[in-house]
Order: structure tokens, then C-alpha cells, then sequence
């Protein structure tokens, strides 16, 4: 009798959507089928086969679904009016300076003076977005490290 159900389940993995379709209106007395997913018609008629030739739930399962579906369970729903998204300000590098410190560095027998601010750092009049864009604009290298230049972390050999 397994090797039947086996045989029987071997057989539904193996059919197209359309014809899995057509077998749930066959296992389902006429049922219209609502999906095309085809991995979740092959689970539910699996299941339906092995439901048919080896019993379904059991009287206990049967008695506890209907305990749980009297507590008025509901699937939640998205409400009618949108709402709108709360405003998230994005997280500071705890790695940088609080505002309102003033780095400094000696670069090239210049003193170099930056003030951290909300949004960025002040250099000679002029905002910068990051330190790395600040050390650009200094030395001039395409490629450096601004909490390096400014030796706010160590470097790792």
C-alpha cells in the first residue's frame, strides 16, 4: 500500500503546473484551484493523497484546531489610510569625534585644524562629508584612510 502512495506521490512531482491544476480539481472534488506556485500545489496534493489513503487528522489534532480557532484569531490587514513612515536619523560613526571637536595634525610642516560637525567636518571655510574626503583634498592621494591620516584608529600590520 506505500509503494503505491509512493509511486502516486513520485508522480505529482513530476507534473507540470496545468496538469497539477487539473489533478487538484480531481483530489479536491472539483475544487477550483487558486495557485499556479507550483512547490505549494505539490505539498497540498501530497498531502491530500496521504490524507485519502492513510486518514487525516486525528480526532484529538481536529478537537484542538477548533479550540484555537474559537479565540477569534484574524489575519491582521494593512490599514485603509497610509501611514506614513517615521523619520529615522541615520546612526553617527561611534569611531568619529563628537561634534564639535577640533582635530589636529601637523602634514607637511602645516598645522591642519578640523572641526567635526552634525553633518561632516569644517576645514578652512570649506564642509567635507567625510575624513577620508578631507585627507584627499590635504594631500592630494586618490586613496587614503581619514581616521588613519588623523590617527583616530591604529594601524593593523
Amino acid at each position: 500500500m506505500e509503494t503505491t502512495l509512493l509511486r502516486e506521490i513520485r508522480r505529482i512531482q513530476q507534473l507540470s503546473v496545468n496538469e497539477l491544476v487539473e489533478e487538484w480539481s480531481r483530489l479536491y472534488n472539483g475544487e477550483a484551484c487558486r495557485s499556479r506556485n507550483r512547490p505549494y500545489l505539490v505539498k497540498r496534493l501530497c498531502w491530500r493523497l496521504q490524507e485519502r489513503r492513510l486518514g487525516g487528522l486525528s480526532d484529538r489534532a481536529r478537537a484542538r484546531l477548533e479550540e484555537l480557532g474559537q479565540t477569534g484569531f484574524q489575519r491582521a490587514r494593512t490599514p485603509d489610510v497610509a501611514v506614513p513612515a517615521p523619520v529615522v536619523k541615520p546612526m553617527r560613526d561611534l569611531r568619529l569625534p563628537s561634534p564639535g571637536t577640533v582635530l589636529t595634525r601637523q602634514y607637511h610642516g602645516r598645522e591642519i585644524r578640523v572641526v567635526t560637525l552634525d553633518a561632516g567636518f569644517e576645514f578652512e571655510g570649506a564642509v567635507f562629508a567625510s575624513l577620508s574626503a578631507l585627507a584627499r583634498e590635504i594631500t592630494g592621494s586618490s586613496h587614503i584612510n581619514g581616521k588613519l591620516f588623523f590617527a583616530l584608529v591604529a594601524r593593523k600590520r
